[in-house]
């Protein structure tokens, strides 16, 4: 074979024909092998270096990493470090120090991957740890937030303010100890110094002038926005959590407007005290930094006042006067292309309303960073002579706004939009309503008017009268506010009627206040805050001596009065569906009724039977402290007509309020009637003689005479039957009732007792006895020992009873003495019951032997002979009644001799049957 036929061959190409199966080559492999698994459970248990995420790195490994040049790194390890805390929430208390401190080290990280996981580490971090225990370490943490903010990357300051929401909505009050720096900051993101401006040069507009930075993603207006509403959260979160003195009123003296906190009290420390004292006293004050101004504690000398800082005036006005201009330059630059058409000027595009609703709300708190009245009217006077002309200008010029309509069309760019504006905080932000920026606007420029005796009448009209038209128009218009629109509604309706001096103004305002009141299927917040617009309207007469001219007029106007005179038709209406709101009802009735107003107390003349009801009333229905309250205000009813007491003796007697509540009320009337001592003319008595007995009597019974009538036709299930030893039939009343009636009878009595003339009540009494129970053939027990105990405590000895009210005694002492026998579960009903008797067989003259003679042995069966021998033997038991008994001897004997010789002929006969019978 030639050379050339040779090579050919090497490299000659098999054909393979279809269908036959190709042959292996000669140095295939064979891949086929067996194996079997290996377990090493040894080798695969952890070191104890703790647990580890899903890649096997501990924190330490994790938090090693954060020093890592790489950003990937670093952020895989920021990853994993909230995987291992949100798997172990342990190792959250155990490390906090070191991962607060390393993962606030990259909020200033030049990538914005590990920027954005470092966010969210904190915020994780911010959920699990209490702001006790982030409080050493937030110096550290505000200072690397310091750092952001002023950084010179646009990226890393917008990043700053993701951490600063995760701060105010976690550590609002940590982070409110540190305003100053955090304030300059803020001025730093939108504005930079001005070159030979000075402090408060009106001409120079302040030291700073708004910047521009083209390197952001969103626009001067949004990035400028969203530092607005940031700033408006940290300065909310100062006024919240700042420290108060006992008694210092939030927001001018209308608390309820305002969205402030508790009162921080002080703690006093007595060092005299601490000198020998084993314990000590402990101070925390972030981990041994520098103390802050305004630190929740502070260690003070009695009588030291608050510290001075940014709750001082002067320091508010300093950064005011820094902060307004900016904030006049910034609407002027947003609506100098808007306002090229005069007509059009009250209509706002939507960005344009929430950074003039975000301005609106930094003035408003800049007012209330001062806690104290007096500085908030000194700053209110220093806006108005700096800047009232400007925001007449400039806020007042186009008022009230509008809401610009854009229609927009649907491209390709709208999603990038939208992620410009959620970094612009235009989305954050949330869409304003135009009512919320006109109401908030009338509440900035409301606090600007003089008020007192500078006030001068139409000097502010051409402001004023813009808003009250508008003000009027929003409350009397039938729509529905919220309670956030209407709070601030009434507070400016409350601040245009303490400054302003016109009746007529006054009187157009409450009307429209009136006509929202009156609307039905209110929340309980709308109707909670108009009540308590007005009650705090009419009680501030009475409890502010200082009170400008125009509030006292409007006390006296007929809204308010046409107001207090539906309160008890309200109430009643009310009942108990809102125990709440009936209560704030009812505190502002007790007041106006102790302060006498007319058109209040005869309301409550007229509607005293259904508030007063013993069923459905509200006196029945509400809780305690609403109870105690209506029967407060019992004592300033005009009159008790006989109707009304005929409620009140059934409220007594129902059990559905308590024994103190109903012994309340008894002396209420009595106080109420010429008996209890006062004297007047017969015109002005509010109980007769006649009706006040009445009520006495019909509480002392406890059932009505239409109940008693009932019960004579009652079946006698649950009744005693009579017989010779019960002559009457008693009807046995539960033990809750009984003792709740036992009690009441006990403050009848003493009602009773203090009439004067003994003799003449007695009198009165047995006749209303003689008239109304004498007759009957069944009574209730309560009512018999009700009677037995009333009659004793009111007999002179120089008066004989009737016989017709002895024998009724006679009859009513033996049939509770055979209850008394078979009352086996009750002790303090068998105590009540055997009080009432041996008064009664002690202390009125022939009862005992009305008693004994009543006593026919002939006449009684076989089982009563028992219980007329224990019914003596526990007469005889007590010493006073045995004296009596031994008055009555003949008598006693006889009734012993009958009762043998009864006993020994049932037993002689007996024995015949029995004789017989075997």
């Amino acid at each position: 074979m030639t050379k050339k036929r040779k090579r050919q061959d090497d490299f000659h190409k098999v054909k393979l024909k279809v269908g036959k199966k190709k042959h292996k080559a000669e140095n295939a492999t064979n891949i086929n092998f067996k194996s079997k698994s290996i377990h090493l459970p040894e080798q695969l248990k952890c070191d104890g270096s703790g647990p580890t995420t899903h890649r096997q790195l501990s924190i330490k490994d994790l938090l090693s990493q954060l020093h890592h040049y790489n950003s990937n790194v670093k952020q895989g390890a920021l990853v994993g470090l909230r995987e291992l805390l949100s798997s172990n929430p342990s190792l959250v208390e155990q490390h906090a120090s070191v991962v607060l401190t390393e993962v606030a080290a990259l909020f200033t990280d030049k990538d914005a991957a590990v920027r954005v996981a470092a966010v969210r580490v904190l915020r994780f971090v911010a959920q699990c740890i209490p702001a006790e225990r982030v409080a050493p370490f937030f110096p550290l943490l505000s200072a690397h937030l310091t750092c952001a903010m002023t950084h010179i990357s646009a990226g890393i300051q917008e990043d700053a303010l993701r951490v600063l929401d995760v701060l105010l909505e976690h550590y609002p009050a940590l982070l409110s100890q540190r305003p100053t720096v955090l304030l300059t900051n803020f001025l730093e993101l939108i504005s930079q110094r001005r070159l030979g401006g000075t402090k408060g040069d009106r001409t120079g507009k302040g030291n700073y002038a708004l910047s521009i930075t083209t390197s952001r993603s969103v626009t001067a207006q949004q990035w400028r926005l969203t530092v607005l509403l940031r700033l408006g959260h940290f300065l909310q979160a100062v006024v919240e959590e700042r420290p108060m003195e006992d008694g210092v009123s939030c927001a001018g003296g209308i608390g309820i407007w305002s969205g402030e906190k508790g009162v921080v009290t002080p703690v006093e420390v007595s060092w005299e005290e601490q000198v020998f004292s084993k314990g000590g006293i402990r101070v925390f004050e972030n981990s041994g930094a520098k103390p802050t101004l305004h630190s929740t504690y502070r260690l003070r000398s009695p009588g030291a006042g608050l510290s001075e800082g940014l709750c001082s005036a002067e320091t508010v006005q300093g950064f005011a006067g820094t902060l307004v201009p900016l904030l006049l330059e910034m609407w002027v630059e947003a609506m100098g292309g808007d306002r090229s058409q005069a007509d059009h000027g009250h209509l706002l595009t939507e960005e344009s309303m929430a950074l003039m609703f975000q301005i609106l709300t930094i003035l408003q708190l800049l007012r209330r960073l001062v806690p104290q009245m007096d500085q908030q009217d000194m700053l209110d006077a220093w806006f108005r002579n700096l800047y009232l002309s400007d925001f007449k200008q400039h806020f007042m010029k186009n008022f009230p706004y509008s809401q610009l309509e854009v229609v927009r069309h649907k491209k390709k760019t709208d999603m990038k939009r939208g992620r410009q504006q959620v970094v612009g905080g235009a989305v954050a932000g949330g869409n304003v309503e135009p009512l919320a920026l006109n109401v908030m606007l009338c509440q900035v420029m409301v606090t600007l008017s003089l008020r007192g005796r500078d006030h001068v009448a139409g000097q502010d009209a051409d402001w004023l009268g813009p808003i009250r038209a508008f003000v009027t128009d929003a409350l009397s218009s039938g729509g529905k506010l919220s309670s956030k629109h209407l709070a601030a509604l009434l507070e400016v309706v409350w601040r245009m009627i303490v400054t302003q001096r016109s009746r007529a103004v006054t009187e157009e305002l409450l009307q429209a206040v009136y006509i929202q009141y009156q609307q039905k299927n209110l929340g309980l917040t709308i109707r909670t805050l108009l009540l308590h617009f007005f009650s705090q309207l009419y009680i501030q007469e009475h409890q502010n001596v200082n009170l400008s001219l125009s509030v006292f007029l409007s006390l006296r106007s007929r809204i308010l009065a046409r107001w207090l005179a539906s309160l008890p038709v309200q109430l009643v209406q009310l009942g108990s569906r809102n125990p709440q709101l009936s209560g704030q009802l009812l505190q502002t009735v007790q007041s106006a009724a102790a302060w006498g107003h007319k058109d209040l107390l005869l309301s409550l003349q007229t509607h005293a039977c259904s508030l007063y009801d013993p069923h459905e009333g509200c006196v029945v229905v509400l809780p305690v402290e609403q109870q105690q309250q209506l029967v407060q205000i019992l004592y300033f009813l005009p009159a008790f007509p006989t109707d009304v007491l005929a409620c009140l003796s059934q409220v007594c007697n129902a059990g559905r309020v308590s024994t103190s509540l109903a012994a309340m009320l008894i002396r209420t009337v009595y106080l109420r009637s010429p008996l209890s001592g006062w004297t007047s003319s017969s015109q002005d008595v509010p109980v007769r003689d006649v009706d006040y007995l009445s009520f006495l009597f019909s509480t002392l019974t406890g059932f009505s005479s239409e109940s008693l009538r009932l019960l004579q036709q009652a079946d006698e299930q649950g009744l005693l039957a009579s017989s010779a030893l019960s002559p009457l039939s008693v009807f046995t009343t539960p033990l809750e009732q009984f003792t709740h009636h036992w009690d009441v009878v006990e403050e009848v009595c003493h009602c009773l007792e203090t009439l004067g003339s003994r003799t003449q009540c007695f009198e009165i009494l047995q006749n209303a006895i003689a008239k109304n129970l004498c007759g009957l053939v069944v009574v209730p027990d309560c009512v018999c020992a009700a009677v037995l105990r009333c009659v004793p405590r009111l007999l002179d000895l120089n008066f004989l009873p009737s016989d017709t009210l002895l024998h009724f005694l006679s009859d009513c002492c033996l049939s509770m003495l055979s209850l008394l026998l078979q009352l086996e579960q009750s002790a303090r009903k068998r105590d009540a019951v055997w009080e009432a008797c041996f008064a009664a067989l002690s202390t009125v003259p022939r009862l005992l032997r009305l008693v004994l003679q009543s006593l026919r042995v002939c006449e009684l069966s076989e089982s009563e002979l028992p219980l007329l021998a224990q019914i003596l033997s526990l007469l005889l038991q007590h010493t006073q009644l045995r004296n009596h008994m031994a008055a009555n001897s003949a008598l006693l004997q006889t009734i012993i001799q009958d009762l043998t010789v009864v006993q020994l002929t049932l037993h002689y006969i007996s024995i015949k049957v029995l004789g017989q019978d075997s």
